[in-house]
C-alpha cells in the first residue's frame, strides 16, 4: 500500500515550486562515507510486483511477499537476516528490510564473478516461484539508502532513468525462468581523496542453466542455457554475482535525480495551464455575480417598501415602468432570504463530516509543505506516510473545532453527540477497512500485512491523542458558538418550486465535479501508479499547484451551482453544496474502475479485493475534503449575499 491524498496549499509557498519540480530534495541524513575496503551493506527489501515498461503492460497482483519467503529460498547470512529498524510510515508502505550474504566492500573484487550460495528449491516451492515470475514481481535492494535499480529509457524523452527494482525472472514464450544471477554495478564519487561515497546502484539479473550442482569457482562470461524450474521435482540453484565499481561525477546531494524521473513533463504543464485558465473563468464569474448582486444600491426589498407606499396612480404609472433585468433575474435568491439559513437535515451528520474533512484539508497541507520542502524524500522510507499520520493525529482539534462551530451555526444543541462523533466515526470506519484488508493479506501471505505492535501503536495515537484534541477543540468551538447569520429564519417553511434537472443533487454533483477532476486527472494517473505500480513519484511542485487549482475550482464552482439554486427558490443549499463540492469523488471512482481496466490485470480475490478497498478511501477522502472546501466556500458567499440586503 502507497500513502495518497492531498488537496490544498497556501500561496505563499509559490516560490518553492520550480526547484520542486526538478526534483529538488534535502537529504533526510549526512552522507556516509567510505575508505577503501570498508564493507557496503545491501539490505534486501519485500517483493513487489512491477510493470514491465512496456506501453501494453498491466500490473497483475497488489500482493508484496516477504524477501526470505520460505518459499523463495533466497541465500541467508550466516547467523540468519536481521530485520532492520523501521519508521512507521515505511511499515505501513510494507517496508519490510533485512540483511543479505552480499559480501562487498569498497573498490575491491572489481569484475570477479563470486559464488553466493546453492539451494534446493522442491516442485510444489518452484510452482509458486513461477506464478510470481508471470506476474512480473521484482526484487528491491538497498545499498547506503539507494534502491537497486535497472536502467531504462523514456521512449518520448529519450532520457535514460533508474527504475526501481529488477525482475525475479523473465516470462518468455510463456516459460517462466528464473534469474540466479546478478551483474551489479555500484557508482561511486571521490569528493576527496580516499574518501568514496555511493551515488547510484544498477543491476542487471540474468538467467543461468546449466550443471547447478557446480559449486567451484563460477564462470560469469560463459554462455549457457536459461534456468527454468521444475515443477514435479527439486530443483538445484546456484546464485552468482559480480561486483563492478563505477566512478561518477555526480555529487552525493543530487543521486536521487536519477532516480526521480518525471514522465514527459509537457503533459503536466499543459495540464496545468488548462486548469488554471478554467479556474481563472470561474473566480471571475463568482467576483461579477457577487458584485452586482452585493454592490448593488436598490434591492428587490426597497422596491417592494417603495411599492407599498405608492398611490393607485402611482402604482399604475410604478407599473408601466419596464424593470431592469438585473433586478427581475434576482427575484429568486431574495425572496428565499427567510430560509435560507434554515437548519438542514441531519446537521449533526453533516457537521462531523465538515470537521473531518477539514481536518483532512489541514493534513495535506501540511504535508504538501514538507515535500515541498525537501524534507520527504525518499531518502527518509515511509516519511511521507509517517508525516500523514502524525499530522492527522495532531490536528483532531481542527475537526473538532470546526465540527462544533458548524453544528452550534445550524442550530444543535447536543455538543457532547457531536464531539464524540467527530473523534471516532471516521477513524472507526478506516480502521475497519484496513483491519479488512490486512485480514486479505496475511491470508494471501503478503508481508504488507500491518503488524499487529502497529496497528496497537495507531490506536494509541487515535484514543491518546487525536480524540483528545479534537475534544478540545469541540469544547473551544461550543464555547464561541455558531457564525451569526445576517437575516432571520421565517417560522413557516416556504413551499419550493420544482428546480431544473440539471440543479437536482445528484446530476449537480456529477457535473461540478467534472472540473475539479479535469483539473487532477493528469496527476492522478501518476499519483495512481505510484500507489500500485510502485513508480516512484516525487513531482510535488506539480502537484501542489494542482492541490491549489483543484481547491479553487472545487469552491468557484459550487458557490456557482449554490447561487443557481438560490434562484431558483430552492433553498436547501447546505447538502446541495457539500455533495456539489465531492463531486469530483465519484470521477474518480470511475477513473479508478477505467485504471483497473486498462493498467491492471488482476487474477485472485486478495487482489481485487486490496485494489477495491485502497480506492474506496482514497474516493472517501477525496470527498470529505472538496465537499468541505465547497460547503465552507458556499457558506461564506451566501452569508457574504444577504448579508448586503435590506430587510424591513
Amino acid at each position: 500500500m502507497r500513502a495518497t491524498g492531498s488537496y490544498i496549499l497556501g500561496g505563499a509557498l509559490l516560490t518553492f515550486l520550480p526547484s520542486a519540480a526538478n526534483a529538488f530534495y534535502l537529504p533526510g541524513a549526512a552522507p556516509r562515507n567510505y575508505e577503501l575496503r570498508d564493507p557496503v551493506n545491501v539490505y534486501v527489501n519485500a517483493l513487489t510486483p512491477m510493470l514491465t515498461g512496456s506501453d501494453n503492460s498491466k500490473l497483475k497482483s497488489l500482493i508484496n511477499y516477504d524477501y526470505y519467503n520460505p518459499q523463495f529460498h533466497f541465500c541467508e547470512p550466516d547467523g540468519g537476516a536481521k530485520g532492520q529498524p523501521e519508521s512507521l510510515g515505511s511499515i505501513l508502505f510494507g517496508d519490510r528490510i533485512f540483511t543479505s550474504p552480499y559480501d562487498i566492500k569498497m573498490l575491491e573484487a572489481n569484475g570477479t564473478c563470486q559464488m553466493l550460495c546453492s539451494t534446493e528449491i522442491p516442485g510444489e516451492d518452484a510452482k509458486f516461484i513461477n506464478e510470481r515470475i508471470r506476474e512480473d514481481y521484482a526484487l528491491n535492494w538497498l545499498v547506503d539508502g539507494l534502491p537497486a535499480a535497472e536502467m531504462k529509457k523514456d521512449t518520448k524523452t529519450g532520457d535514460l532513468f533508474f527504475d526501481m527494482g529488477f525482475n525475479l525472472g523473465n516470462d518468455d514464450d510463456d516459460v517462466p525462468y528464473l534469474n540466479n544471477h546478478y551483474e551489479i554495478v555500484l557508482r561511486y564519487h571521490e569528493p576527496s581523496p580516499g574518501v568514496y561515497r555511493v551515488v547510484g546502484v544498477l543491476v542487471w539479473p540474468s538467467s543461468r542453466g546449466g550443471a547447478q550442482e557446480d559449486t567451484s569457482t563460477p564462470n560469469c562470461d560463459a554462455e549457457v542455457q536459461k534456468l527454468s524450474l521444475s515443477e514435479t521435482e527439486g530443483n538445484k540453484v546456484r546464485y552468482t554475482y559480480r561486483v563492478t565499481w563505477d566512478e561518477s561525477d555526480t555529487p552525493w546531494a543530487t543521486r536521487w535525480d536519477n532516480y526521480l524521473h518525471i514522465f514527459d513533463p509537457r503533459i503536466h504543464w499543459f495540464s496545468l495551464i488548462n486548469s488554471i485558465i478554467i479556474v481563472v473563468f470561474l473566480c471571475v464569474m463568482v467576483a461579477m455575480i457577487l458584485w452586482r448582486t452585493v454592490s448593488r444600491d436598490v434591492t428587490f426589498f426597497s422596491i417592494i417598501d417603495i411599492y407599498s407606499k405608492l398611490t393607485s396612480t402611482q402604482i399604475s404609472r410604478y407599473n408601466a415602468i419596464d424593470l431592469s433585468e438585473d433586478v427581475q433575474e434576482d427575484w429568486g435568491w431574495k425572496l428565499v432570504h427567510g430560509e435560507v439559513f434554515r437548519a438542514p437535515s441531519y446537521s449533526m451528520v453533516l457537521s462531523v463530516m465538515v470537521g473531518n474533512g477539514a481536518q483532512l484539508c489541514a493534513m495535506c497541507a501540511v504535508t504538501l509543505v514538507f515535500a515541498l520542502l525537501g524534507f520527504l524524500s525518499p531518502s527518509n522510507r515511509g516519511s511521507l506516510a509517517t508525516v500523514m499520520m502524525v499530522c492527522w493525529t495532531l490536528f483532531g482539534g481542527i475537526g473538532g473545532y470546526y465540527s462544533s462551530r458548524i453544528y452550534a451555526s445550524l442550530g444543535g444543541l447536543d455538543h457532547r453527540k457531536n464531539a464524540f462523533l467527530t473523534a471516532t466515526i471516521l477513524p472507526t470506519l478506516v480502521f475497519i477497512v484496513i483491519f479488512l484488508l490486512n485480514f486479505f493479506l496475511l491470508v494471501a501471505g503478503s508481508s504488507g500485512a500491518v503488524p499487529f505492535s502497529t496497528m496497537l501503536l495507531i490506536v494509541v495515537l487515535w484514543f491518546g491523542i487525536s480524540a483528545p484534541l479534537s475534544s478540545i477543540g469541540s469544547y473551544i468551538g461550543s464555547r464561541q458558538g455558531g457564525v451569526s447569520h445576517p437575516v432571520r429564519v421565517n417560522q413557516i417553511p416556504r413551499q419550493i418550486p420544482p428546480v431544473p434537472r440539471h440543479l437536482r443533487p445528484w446530476a449537480s454533483a456529477l457535473l461540478a465535479g467534472i472540473l475539479p477532476f479535469g483539473a487532477a486527472f493528469v496527476e492522478l494517473y501518476f499519483v495512481m501508479s505510484s500507489l500500485f505500480a510502485s513508480r516512484a513519484y516525487y513531482a510535488f511542485g506539480f502537484l501542489a499547484l494542482t492541490a491549489g487549482v483543484v481547491a479553487l475550482t472545487t469552491g468557484t464552482v459550487t458557490i456557482l451551482f449554490t447561487y443557481f439554486n438560490l434562484c431558483a427558490e430552492e433553498y436547501r443549499w447546505h447538502w446541495r453544496a457539500f455533495l456539489t463540492g465531492g463531486g469530483s469523488a465519484f470521477w474518480i471512482l470511475a477513473y479508478g474502475l477505467f485504471y483497473w481496466l486498462s493498467r491492471l490485470s488482476l487474477d485472485s480475490l486478495s487482489s481485487v479485493t486490496l485494489y477495491l478497498g485502497y480506492l474506496f478511501l482514497i474516493c472517501l477522502f477525496d470527498f470529505l475534503v472538496t465537499g468541505t472546501i465547497g460547503f465552507l466556500a458556499s457558506y461564506w458567499a451566501v452569508r457574504r449575499l444577504y448579508s448586503a440586503i435590506r430587510v424591513d
